[in-house]
């Protein structure tokens, strides 16, 4: 499987496929709605509001239970970009960081206008669901790298001096790339991460975590795939604090029961790399997934950046039908996340039967226009 349409995929694979990327979705999706009311809280604040075990269930925020953040809504807007880049490459235009950071001007405009211009066709779809306008307290770097129409690039990247995670956790769907080798999974969510987040730890952070997806979505192990990024990170200039990141949460794998005070100690100034390291703790050592998340959520970081990027891990390790369904029942954009997972899953596995060289599907053009 190449990526690129000339594999042949059978019906087994496609289902496997089709479910770690509903997973992947679904799991940020949910990460981040579990962990979106604690924002801004400490543990004790946690306990206080929510008792001794801190948060074990979706609680408001935002008017409503299970309400995303614009984590979530940044990850939607990577899949229609690199939805948009496949549809694209037809027309010899093959430069999939140019059609990113215009779906993230997309996600941009979301942010600043009242709803969606239904005159605006080359839009697509994504951008006239009127749900994603709603804006989340998104983070300034992301309203600064993208508040113009500069591209930043690894010569000259955005914000170089924001650490933060904000980049790293709309990258999963990078890591959905199932027919790309590593290398290069890691190399474009790194351009893309420079759009917003400039600073060496966070563009790597990212790199590593698509990569990380990108083992788990082809049916490797979470060890495995953290070793796999870590090989990958060896040769970046700039790696050490990232790859010393993961491999403290490996380490604290080893030390003992999981608690609260250990993810906090990984999350650390809440950096890409030390929210990463929690992340990966957390998927590790969670005795299933509502485990995980939970345990994802409750500390005094950045709860609904670990929770979407733990969610991610977990949904490319066990697929759709591992996440709790009664989260999933009142999941913000549910319908929305399930279509464009299905699309992402469909483009990936029969791309050239909708816009090859034998013809082109109109209504999959009108979706995903090339323009």
């Amino acid at each position: 499987m190449n990526g690129t349409g000339n594999a042949v995929w059978g019906r087994t694979e496609q289902q496997d496929f089709r479910s770690r990327v509903r997973g992947t979705l679904l799991g940020v999706a949910v990460g981040d709605a579990l962990g979106a009311p604690l924002a801004g809280l400490s543990l004790d604040e946690i306990r206080e509001g929510y008792g001794a075990e801190g948060l074990v269930d979706l609680a408001p925020a935002y008017g409503r239970r299970g309400a995303v953040t614009h984590l979530t809504q940044l990850t939607l807007f990577t899949v229609d970009g690199l939805i948009r880049a496949q549809v694209r490459r037809d027309t010899g235009a093959w430069h999939p960081p140019t059609d990113l950071h215009r779906a993230y001007l997309r996600w941009a405009a979301t942010q600043r206008d009242w709803g969606p211009d239904e005159r605006r066709k080359e839009d697509g779809w994504l951008a006239r669901e009127e749900w994603l306008y709603a804006r989340r307290d998104p983070a300034r770097a992301l309203l600064l790298g993208l508040g113009d129409e500069t591209m930043g690039t690894l010569e000259a990247p955005k914000n170089p001096g924001e650490p933060g995670p904000e980049a790293a956790a709309r990258s999963a769907p990078f890591g959905l790339l199932v027919g790309w080798e590593p290398q290069l999974v890691a190399q474009l969510a790194v351009e893309c991460a420079v759009q917003t987040h400039g600073h060496p730890a966070a563009a790597l952070t990212a790199g590593v975590y698509a990569v990380i997806v990108h083992g788990l979505a082809c049916g490797d192990s979470l060890d495995g795939a953290v070793q796999r990024g870590l090989a990958l990170l060896a040769v970046r200039p700039g790696h050490q604090p990232v790859s010393d990141a993961l491999q403290y949460a490996l380490g604290a794998v080893r030390q003992g029961m999981p608690t609260p005070a250990r993810v906090e100690e990984l999350v650390a100034a809440g950096t890409a790399e030390g929210v990463l390291a929690a992340a990966v703790y957390c998927a590790l050592v969670g005795e299933d997934v509502r485990h995980g998340l939970r345990l994802a959520v409750n500390h005094a970081g950045p709860s609904a950046a670990t929770g979407a990027l733990t969610g991610g891990l977990l949904g490319a390790l066990h697929g759709e039908t591992a996440l709790p369904p009664a989260w999933l029942a009142e999941l913000e954009g549910r319908p929305t996340l399930l279509e464009l997972a299905d699309d992402f899953a469909m483009e990936m596995t029969q791309g050239p039967a909708l816009h090859g060289p034998a013809g082109a599907s109109p209504g999959w053009l009108a979706r995903y226009p090339r323009a």
